[in-house]
């Protein structure tokens, strides 16, 4: 299924996620990054804990302290100080729960633009996500974690707007800050005429509004009808007592070109139904089955707010690049390589299962290893091998695995070969997570529409395909050469001549290249902790 979620990374999508009297940012002209303290926006103590989008808040004698202690420069003191007053003090990159999604979406983008970084922060955020803990606003440690953000979003949204007609001031209102209602927070970014102006700049994120505009209206003119359960199996020609309703449904949605009222399941609703699986990752097999029944039964005020999230989310995706890209979307199981604004392939994948979540994050693929060894995790030697030893103990041998330490929990690997569960062919790109591609002998996962189900490393359906690309320019490693490499009993490293970007993305809500609008489940849950953050309870 070829579907693609790279329209959207093409640039920085912006809109302000809420507004009040408080902030002045868009009703004021554009300044100069030698701000003054005359400009620095009035605190909004409408700001509180019961309306918050995070549920910490700062002490600004805190902020004051490592302003004067670090020596702030003047021009950022004074952005850090009004982007704070703007949302009270609130913290902006942690809730109570540990890291937001803000800030791994900010370290992502920080680290797909410059070619700078500060290494014992980033380890710092890296331990933060490995090992959760509940967030003390008072713990100096997270103080100056969030301020070091701060002050690096700052600066990095300062040099990157200074000389555009972007409003320089924008950093002020990109981190969520307050609650809306669905409805209000989709209101105000149609009717805003700022937004409008971002809108022009960036025609994928106006493609993301377009589709705003025609859902909201749905909503208005009173949704769309339910799907009624049904045991009924839908035979091509026959009537059924159901099918006007899902005519009705698909009609609104513009699925059904046709509005056709009668009960006949006509090869026009087949079709029809082709599109919305196509739309919504189900087999594209013309039948209505309980998967379609299923993703019809969402209401529309819900994809309104899935469209939301999702176009919070695009914020953080870096702007065009040259070159190679690959992304991986988690809801879409899908990896896609582009050139540019050209769509290269696209690929099935696996991704991690609930409690092996693959983390979002960026980082350079830079390594192709043929034949690998798989070094097995402590947590599967120790919750999975061991156990299953003192049953068989055979086990070892069975599975071509060898012990490479002894210890309480020992060091073990299995070797390359056909069965190996990293397959024939993995690709590094270096990260504390640990997570990398990899080849699969289980090729039957690919099937099915719905595939989380690994450790958190992502399995690629034609991983030799991938080889072949990224080595397309290495004179040596012919197509031959590569599947010989893959099919050896001596593992082989290889460096590409040029790292490629890789971006691990979760959109659960996109347009495609066809103009389509696309939704996926969220896998994960991620959704459902923006929308209790984003949203006062409907």
């Amino acid at each position: 299924m070829k579907k693609n979620i790279f329209l959207s990374l093409l640039c920085l999508l912006f809109f302000v996620g809420c507004k009040n009297k408080a902030r002045r940012i868009w009703h004021r002209p554009p300044i100069q990054n030698e701000n003054t303290e005359s400009d620095i926006s009035i605190r909004d103590y409408s700001i509180t804990s019961a309306n918050a989008y995070n549920d910490i808040f700062l002490d600004s004698s805190s902020f004051e302290k490592y302003i004067t202690d670090n020596l702030v420069d003047d021009s950022i003191s004074i952005n850090m100080r009004d982007f704070y007053n703007v949302r009270n003090f609130e913290f902006a990159w942690f809730d109570s729960k540990g890291l937001t999604e803000q800030a791994l979406g900010f370290r992502s983008l920080y680290k797909f633009n410059t070619d700078s970084s500060n290494k014992k922060l980033d380890k710092q955020l890296d331990e933060l996500l490995l090992y959760e803990k509940k967030i003390d606003p008072t713990d100096s440690e997270i103080v100056k974690i969030e301020l070091l953000l701060t002050k690096r979003f700052v600066q990095f949204s300062l040099e990157t707007y200074s000389g555009t007609d972007m409003n320089n001031r924008l950093h002020e209102t990109f981190v969520p800050i307050k609650k809306q209602s669905v409805l209000a927070l989709a209101d105000s970014i149609l009717s805003n005429k700022d937004i409008e102006k971002y809108a022009a700049r960036n025609p994928f994120y106006n493609d993301l509004k377009v589709k705003l505009v025609k859902y909201v209206a749905i909503y208005k003119q009173g949704g769309w009808p339910l799907v009624p359960d049904t045991k009924a199996k839908f035979i091509l020609g026959q009537s059924y007592a159901e099918i006007p309703v899902i005519k009705k449904r698909l009609f609104i949605t513009g699925d059904l070109i046709v509005d056709d009222t009668t009960s006949v399941f006509t090869t026009a609703l087949q079709d029809a139904i082709i599109e919305y699986q196509l739309r919504s990752g189900i087999t594209t097999d013309g039948k209505i089955n309980p998967a379609v029944f299923r993703n019809m039964k969402v209401p529309v005020l819900k994809r309104i707010q899935q469209l939301l999230i999702n176009m919070e989310r695009m914020r953080w995706m870096p702007t065009q690049k040259e070159g190679k890209l690959i992304l991986i979307n988690i809801p879409e199981f899908m990896l896609h390589v582009t050139e540019g604004d050209k769509h290269v392939f696209h690929m099935p994948v696996v991704v991690g299962k609930e409690g092996h979540n693959t983390t979002t994050f960026s980082d350079d693929l830079t390594t192709i290893v043929f034949s690998p060894y798989w070094n097995i995790p402590r947590s599967i030697v120790k919750n999975e091998i061991l156990p299953a030893m003192k049953k068989n103990s055979n086990y070892l041998k069975k599975h071509n695995m060898e012990i490479v330490s002894n210890g309480a929990i020992p060091e073990m690997r299995q070797l390359p070969g056909a069965f190996n569960s990293l397959g024939r062919v993995k690709f590094l790109f270096p990260n504390s997570f640990n997570i990398y591609f990899h080849d699969t002998p289980s090729k039957g996962l690919f099937e099915k529409d719905f595939r989380a189900a690994s450790h958190g490393c992502i399995r690629l359906n034609d991983p030799e395909k991938l080889a072949n690309y990224l080595l397309q320019n290495s004179p040596s490693w012919t197509p031959e050469k590569i599947r010989a490499a893959m099919n050896s009993t001596a593992e082989k490293w290889v460096n590409l001549p040029k790292p490629v970007p890789v971006i691990i993305t979760y959109y659960t809500a996109w347009v495609d290249e066809n103009r389509k609008m696309n939704f996926r489940e969220d896998v994960y849950g991620n959704d459902s902790v923006y929308a209790a953050k984003m949203f006062l309870h409907q």
